[in-house]
């Protein structure tokens, strides 16, 4: 992100133990973190309804392209009638099934 060499880190440093004392050092990176922290959530946020945004768009595009895909099939093959075919012969019934022959009962048999 930040093209920061050792000599650039070096010189921070320096001059951040001239500036604001030893003994404060630690306390102030540690707000400085705190800062640093809060504004990586806030961009982090940022970006993903950003990113959300940017899909949403992209569905809605993709959306009307099928519906303009669609509704060009449905143009060259119309949905066939539903409803009955006037000219077509009614069909003929099935013949009624045949019962099934009766059986005569089983004569048990003798125990030996």
């Amino acid at each position: 992100m930040f093209d920061i060499g050792w000599d650039e880190m070096l010189l921070t440093a320096i001059i951040a133990i001239v500036v604001i004392g030893p003994k404060e050092l630690p306390r102030a990176l540690r707000t400085a973190g705190q800062w640093i922290g809060k504004v990586r959530r806030v961009s982090g946020h940022f970006r993903s309804g950003i990113e959300s945004m940017i899909r949403e768009a992209e569905l809605e595009e993709m959306e009307q392209k099928w519906r303009e895909q669609n509704a060009a099939i449905m143009a060259e093959h119309p949905p066939a009638d539903m409803g009955l075919v006037e000219d077509a012969p009614a069909a003929e019934p099935d013949p009624p099934a045949k019962p099934a022959p009766k059986r005569k009962p089983r004569k048990p048999k003798a125990a030996v």
